[in-house]
């Protein structure tokens, strides 16, 4: 059960002394955050007492703490900072569609995104680049960006929420702050240790943080997105990409004709995914491997990019080991990467990538270029958000097929980093792999476009 605690109410900016210290912007830098307080939620982290079997039991949050977790802390905060004016553009007032045919991509038109969001400030063709303290990371933000903070529970002690707790001296906290620039609404960032100032690049305890998260809000719609430099992250300063969805939210309304893919809350003020995104549809081929992990790897098939699947295992921290160790192995090979932590963190997703190669190359289709797409976590799993309006009203299966093949390594280059990864985490091949039992067509992968979809007018639902 969620406990809140209280404090006493500061009713003016001067009340307390240690208030006028730091650099006087109240950012998130060691001038201003060691003296702050700011909302802290802690959840209850995996019991790490061997049951019988020798295996820790996971820690699950209630279903009253999950609800609350996401609808007032996540969501709520996010309605908030927006009444604030916090964000750069309203992405409520984007036009969203599912594109006709049997992939089910979503198209959003957003057509200020890339001239407000924030540059990118590094090189594309390295993965592994040092902190710059000089280029914006997330130490020069507001305060005012931060929803919570997001820690453990001491002791593995329940879920609970203090208002304004005291960061301290010693401390670098975990932050969920809003991304200013978002692709949806409730979209927001979770920044690991931000006084330590972390390039972006995976380690494990951070992953196993994002996979927490996933975890506490309990619902199968809440994702974890990471996208890796050379990737289309644009910052290096570590952090993950949430998407929140309200599916949870009471009185609902369900938007669209025969499916729940969009829904409006009833103040109309925006719409959410509520069905799984494509690459969460897709079927899978499993890989027998020989490994004292329990986690199961399998192959995507019938999807226009190349990845694996990982699921399973004992407990939270064993698969999150793995899919960081095949992480830290692509950055260390300088192999881009996104991933897409979905289904509470029980499912993870993990997509080589080279489009940033083939672009700088001259190897991408000219059409492709020219809408500006940039595909990180959120298009590479269905979630495609256009920047012209042309593009928008064209959109069709083949064309989100087109560009994410763009996306995909070659099937050779695949083995090759497929290989390479099993070695680097221990996991070895032990027999044929074999495609799951998945209802629907045919399990045979290829890279060859579907037959081209119609265009929009016949059947798809238009929310603006």
């Amino acid at each position: 059960m969620l406990t809140i605690k209280r404090v006493p109410t500061v009713v003016s900016n001067f009340q307390e002394a240690e208030e006028s210290l730091g650099c006087g912007r109240s950012c998130l830098g060691k001038c201003c955050l060691p003296v702050a307080k700011l909302p802290l939620y802690t959840f209850k982290a995996e019991i790490q007492e061997a049951s019988a079997n020798g295996k820790s039991h996971p820690a699950s949050p209630d279903e009253d703490s999950s609800v609350v977790f996401l609808n007032n802390f996540v969501l709520g905060q996010w309605e908030d900072r927006m009444s604030r004016g916090l964000f750069r553009y309203d992405v409520t007032a984007c036009e969203t569609k599912v594109i006709p045919g049997k992939q089910g991509f979503i198209a959003q038109l957003n057509e200020g995104r890339h001239l407000k969001k924030r540059p990118t400030e590094f090189r594309v063709d390295r993965v592994l680049q040092a902190f710059d303290p000089s280029k914006f990371n997330f130490t020069k933000v507001g305060q005012e960006e931060v929803l919570f903070r997001f820690e453990p529970s001491p002791e593995g002690g329940a879920a609970s929420y203090t208002e304004a707790a005291p960061v301290g001296a010693d401390a670098s906290p975990n932050v969920v702050a809003i991304n200013v620039s978002p692709i949806e609404y409730g979209h927001v960032l979770l920044i690991p240790r931000v006084l330590d100032r972390f390039p972006q690049r995976i380690d494990r305890e951070s992953f196993l943080l994002a996979l927490h998260m996933a975890a506490e809000a309990g619902s199968p719609y809440f994702r974890v997105g990471y996208n890796s430099l050379g990737a289309f992250a644009t910052i290096n300063h570590l952090h993950f990409q949430v998407s929140s969805p309200s599916s949870d939210l009471p009185g609902l309304l369900v938007a669209s004709r025969e499916r729940t893919d969009l829904i409006r809350p009833p103040s109309n003020q925006a719409y959410f995914l509520a069905v799984p995104f494509p690459v969460e549809k897709a079927p899978t081929r499993r890989i027998p491997l020989s490994s004292k992990s329990g986690v199961k790897v399998s192959s995507l098939m019938n999807y226009p990019v190349r990845g694996l699947v990982f699921e399973g295992g004992s407990n939270l921290q064993e698969l999150s080991d793995l899919v960081a160790g095949a992480c830290i192995c692509l950055q260390e090979s300088n192999t881009p990467f996104n991933v897409l932590i979905s289904d509470m963190g029980r499912r993870i997703f993990l997509f080589p990538q080279c489009y940033a190669e083939k672009q700088a190359l001259g190897e991408v289709d000219r059409e492709i270029l020219e809408t500006q797409v940039n595909p990180a976590v959120w298009e590479i799993s269905g979630h495609i958000v256009l920047k012209r309006k042309e593009d928008y009203e064209e959109a069709s299966e083949a064309y989100a097929w087109r560009l994410l093949a763009e996306v995909s390594l070659s099937e050779e280059r695949f083995e090759e980093v497929k290989a390479s990864l099993f070695e680097a985490t221990g996991l070895a091949p032990a027999g044929e792999e074999k495609a799951e039992e998945v209802p629907g067509d045919s399990l045979l992968q290829t890279s060859v476009p579907p037959p081209a979809a119609s265009l929009f007018q016949d059947g798809c639902l238009v929310l603006q």
